[in-house]
């Protein structure tokens, strides 16, 4: 990884993740619960936040500190586009320690969520077995 390099990924939220991520979570707010005139429900925040944590489980990044920022509400059916950004990486003996931003956008253009992220990649200590 390098600074500068941007990594993506989309997903489709459903109304079977949303129902999902009540039952895990017990976030059951009534607009998560039920749907709105137009037939959909709200996603959760924590939900839509697992795309960029899902690059960074690509990525085998250990984050250290996150922070989010919530711009406008997700719905099922709606296409999410995350990209992560790699502002900073800085090498020494412990491998590697990254500083990303993300920024989540709408199948319209809209964002939607923003953050940053501090961490580490993963050193790969273990013995091959």
């Amino acid at each position: 990884m390098r600074s500068g390099d941007i990594v993506s990924w989309k997903r489709t939220f459903t109304e079977d993740d949303v129902r999902a991520f009540s039952r895990i979570t017990g976030d059951e707010g009534s607009h998560h619960v039920h749907p709105d005139l137009q037939g959909r429900l709200m996603v959760q925040g924590l939900l839509t936040a697992s795309l960029p944590t899902k690059i960074g489980g690509d990525l085998d990044y250990l984050a250290q500190a996150m922070h989010f920022q919530f711009h406008h509400p997700v719905f099922t059916g709606e296409t999410i586009e995350c990209q992560v950004r790699i502002e900073a990486v800085e090498t020494d003996a412990r491998g590697s320690r990254l500083s990303c931003t993300f920024v989540c956008t709408n199948q319209d253009g809209t964002v939607v969520l923003t953050g940053d992220s501090q961490g580490r990649l993963r050193k790969d200590d273990r013995t091959p077995g």
